[in-house]
């Protein structure tokens, strides 16, 4: 080989390693591009969700947003914001106020015992039916203009603007679910927030005639219609009169019924009897 073309081949060699090395560092500049590329979009995906999280954390649930929407007053009712339910014969000349809470397990005792003897004096015309129902075992709170939603669940609220939507088909609806809700067939535990669930509604309101595939109750409790009333009724119950802050409470003419203790709601038809002839006399 002569000293030339030795000179040509080493050129030539040299020239191939340049571009080798240019092609190589081409292929790592693209690489880190990718990488960086890669780790801002993870960085702003970890933003994103952060930010995310941050704004669902501070979105108001659905009862919260719903203190805030306009008042559906279901049919059969009267007062400011519809919170005023009273059901029986113009003839009655007395009143019997009922506080309720639907979650409330002492409730369900009551109204299994006593209630089919405090349903037939009201048909019999003894006496009209006030019901004012609190949602205080989901924990929900509150005095003057404001209201607090709890913690502690949702099936009271959501048991209560059922009880709205029965109440929108007729008073005998709302009786008849009212008592449905309380047997010993539906109501649950009280550690047991099944009346939050719509399905588990209105399979209670299928059980009675009046509502039993009834579409107007079934779209009504989907749709939340009589949410913000059960908050304005629970409101009514945190600021009553009577200053009654438990369930069951049975009030008439301001003053309240009480079983032979003299202190406590009667849970039995005889201590029943006694104080509703008690109270009818005064």
């Amino acid at each position: 080989m002569s000293k030339r073309n030795s000179q040509a081949a080493k050129t030539a060699a040299r020239e191939r390693l340049r571009q080798e090395r240019e092609r190589q560092a081409k292929k790592a500049k693209a690489k880190r591009q990718i990488v960086v590329a890669l780790s801002v979009v993870g960085v702003l995906a970890a933003a994103g969700g952060i930010g995310y999280a941050v704004v669902q954390a501070n979105k108001p649930s659905a009862w919260e947003a719903a203190l805030d929407k306009k008042i559906v007053a279901p049919a059969n009712t009267s007062g400011e914001n519809g919170t005023t339910v009273v059901l029986g014969k113009d003839s009655a000349k007395k009143t019997l106020k009922l506080y309720e809470d639907p979650r409330c397990p002492i409730c369900a005792s009551f109204e299994q015992s006593v209630g089919p003897t405090l349903l037939k004096d009201y048909e019999a015309g003894k006496y009209k039916i006030q019901f004012i129902g609190g949602t205080f075992l989901d924990g929900d709170t509150g005095d003057g203009d404001k209201m607090k939603i709890g913690s502690n669940g949702e099936g009271s609220k959501n048991a209560m603007s059922a009880l709205g939507a029965a109440l929108n088909v007729s008073p005998e609806a709302f009786l008849e679910f009212k008592e449905a809700l309380y047997s010993a067939e539906f109501h649950p535990e009280e550690s047991q927030d099944k009346l939050k669930d719509d399905d588990y509604i209105i399979k209670i309101g299928n059980s009675v005639d009046a509502l039993k595939n009834n579409k107007k109750f079934q779209d009504a409790v989907k749709n939340g219609t009589f949410d913000a009333w059960a908050l304005a009724m629970s409101h009514t119950f945190n600021t009553n009169e009577d200053e009654v802050n438990g369930t069951p409470s049975l009030v008439m003419d301001g003053k309240k019924l009480t079983g032979s203790d003299g202190q406590n709601t009667p849970m039995t038809v005889e201590e029943f009897n006694v104080a509703i002839e008690k109270a009818l006399k005064g």
